[in-house]
């Protein structure tokens, strides 16, 4: 029985670190006709039955979905189901209060294109 646990345990672990948001950096560029502004973009995978809590970006947002499906949105609008090859977009001032993974078996992947202030993090997050 204990064996059986200890297994179980060691096995659980590798796989909960698997279940994470991964985003990857691809460029962060400064804009030298808007000082003090940045261009970032990254990929973000959600594992399947992948979110991420509420935050909120501080940059005009621009969302490309690459594989999968996620559901997207913003504090007073209606949550959407995006697929590959649809956008999604997000204000300084926005919320994001629902990102997930639409799918608990398949992985999502999206791009994500900031426009923010150098000096602001990629995403901060709201309470």
């Amino acid at each position: 029985m204990k064996k059986t646990v200890l297994l179980t345990l060691l096995l659980a672990v590798p796989l909960a670190a698997q279940q994470s948001t991964k985003v990857t950096p691809l460029i962060t560029k400064d804009l030298a006709n808007i000082p003090g502004k940045e261009v970032r973009m990254v990929t973000v995978e959600f594992p399947p039955g992948g979110s991420d809590p509420a935050h909120r970006h501080d940059a005009y947002v621009f969302v490309y979905v690459l594989e999968g499906s996620v559901v997207m949105g913003v504090k007073g609008g209606n949550p959407v189901t995006l697929t590959p090859g649809q956008t999604f977009y997000e204000g300084p001032e926005d919320i994001h209060t629902i990102a997930r993974n639409a799918s608990k078996t398949m992985p999502a992947k999206f791009i994500a294109f900031l426009l923010k202030d150098k000096s602001t993090p990629a995403s901060i997050p709201v309470k």
